[in-house]
């Protein structure tokens, strides 16, 4: 029977990410996994608040978050994918729901983005199905 999952997607980098939303569908497809929601928010920092909305729902069997922490001139994008990361693991565990990460960084350069975009999301859907497999 298929899972419902939700998808929380970050438009900083709009383009690059609706490539790696192409790439979730296809293997959410390929491995049961029915997507019932798929939320842009500005960049990574906004992610833990849609997730832990999107987590509380009894429709939701889990998520994927998919994104890019590009490496800027300060160690801003650390430090904000330090916190985010975190808020992340803390939501999986407070419901007890698998959240798959697709998030490029922090520190990744631009020529190191396109190559990563596919198999990133690729990676975070099948985590999440296999998690759902050993916990629900």
């Amino acid at each position: 029977m298929a899972k419902n999952i939700a998808i929380i997607l970050g438009s900083f980098h709009k383009n690059q990410v609706e490539e790696m939303l192409d790439e979730a569908r296809k293997t959410a497809t390929e491995f049961d996994l029915n997507i019932i929601e798929e939320i842009w928010v500005p960049g990574s920092y906004e992610k833990p608040l849609v997730l832990k909305s999107l987590l509380s729902r009894n429709d939701v069997a889990g998520a994927v978050v998919l994104g890019i922490i590009e490496k800027g001139e300060t160690k801003h994008g650390l430090i904000m994918a330090q916190a985010v990361m975190g808020k992340i693991l803390d939501l999986e565990l407070e419901y007890m729901k698998p959240v798959g990460i697709g998030i490029l960084g922090p520190e990744i350069l631009p020529e190191q983005i396109p190559v990563r975009l596919r198999p990133y999301a690729n990676a975070a859907i099948k985590a999440t199905k296999k998690m759902l497999d050993i916990v629900m």
